[in-house]
């Protein structure tokens, strides 16, 4: 048989291009093959997410069904406790919704939505009933008023004018309490003690009384301040305490707590009194006398003397000292 190299060559080719052939059946296959089943994880993680989203919408929309319920049957006067509860339930689901991920389970999430939906149907019962029964009352509250308004229409003209006025009563019992405290505070203040005819004598050591109001100061060992209390038959006859304040040049009060000094209270103020004296008043223009000795010398200049009884400044003077 003669040997022929052209007709083995071309049966060579012929097997190769059968094997190329079939490899690209076969790689066109699993081509396919691969981009179908990553079409089909794009499915399935598009649809995941499009549960996520749905899941999370109806959680949204449940949420703000609840708040309406809860402001309503509080309106009403309804109980609420079990719709708090399942406000801060959802509150929770909401939150674990957001870290789910491959666990996602929408048959889960279905089964939640459907308790939240049951209860908002129960609660819109209650609504509608608490609405009919508040309804009642209303027309109760209509009736109690229209037999009220019967009534008034038999009280006379003078008791129904007080009824109208009800409304302003807490305005105009105010208006009237101040009116009562300013007319109190101008008795008060009617009724307060006037000193008159104030006088400051100094006494020397050697006991010699000298008047004019200008002393000098090694003749002034004590100092008498004489006044009368202004007759005012608005007062009290009754034991007063009056307080006496000398006050040096340099605005200092003069006062020694050893020897009887002390404070009182006027105007929200503490102020300290060189001394105190309690008499009884009797409305007969009475004259009261304070002696008053320091134990020192008293500075140069003018000093004033204040007195007080019962929160008022009843009186003024001053002397001088050189």
């Amino acid at each position: 048989m003669e040997y022929n190299p052209n007709r083995q060559s071309e049966q060579k080719l012929k097997v190769a291009v059968a094997v190329l052939a079939m490899l690209t059946v076969a790689l066109g296959y699993l081509y396919l093959r691969e981009r179908q089943h990553n079409k089909d994880i794009e499915d399935l993680k598009l649809e995941h997410a499009e549960e996520l989203l749905t899941a999370n919408t109806k959680l949204d929309s449940i949420a703000n069904q609840l708040n309406m319920k809860i402001a309503e049957i509080q309106r009403l006067g309804g109980d609420v406790r079990e719709l708090e509860r399942a406000k801060k339930q959802l509150s929770e689901d909401k939150l674990a919704l957001e870290k789910l991920d491959k666990g996602f389970s929408m048959k889960q999430y279905e089964a939640k939505i459907k308790k939240y939906e049951a209860l908002l149907g129960q609660k819109e019962h209650e609504i509608t009933r608490l609405r009919k029964e508040n309804g009642i009352l209303v027309a109760q509250n209509d009736s109690l008023s229209r037999e009220a308004e019967l009534l008034r229409e038999g009280i006379s003209s003078a008791q129904k004018a007080l009824f109208d006025s009800a409304n302003n009563f807490t305005a105009r019992q105010r208006e009237m309490e101040a009116k009562n405290k300013e007319l109190s505070d101008k008795v008060t203040q009617a009724a307060a003690l006037r000193a008159e005819n104030i006088n400051v004598y100094a006494i020397s050591n050697k006991g010699k009384e000298s008047d004019g109001g200008v002393y000098k100061s090694k003749k002034v060992d004590k100092i008498r301040i004489t006044f009368y209390l202004q007759e005012n038959p608005l007062t009290n006859k009754e034991a007063k305490v009056i307080y006496l304040r000398i006050i040096d040049p340099s605005g200092s009060t003069v006062a020694d707590m050893a020897t009887g000094s002390g404070n009182f209270g006027y105007r929200g103020r503490d102020l300290t009194y060189t001394a105190k004296q309690r008499i009884v008043y009797d409305d007969s223009h009475q004259s009261v006398e304070f002696i008053y000795s320091r134990g020192q010398a008293y500075k140069e200049g003018k000093h004033t003397i204040e007195l007080y009884a019962e929160g008022f400044k009843i009186g003024e003077g001053i002397f001088e000292v050189k």
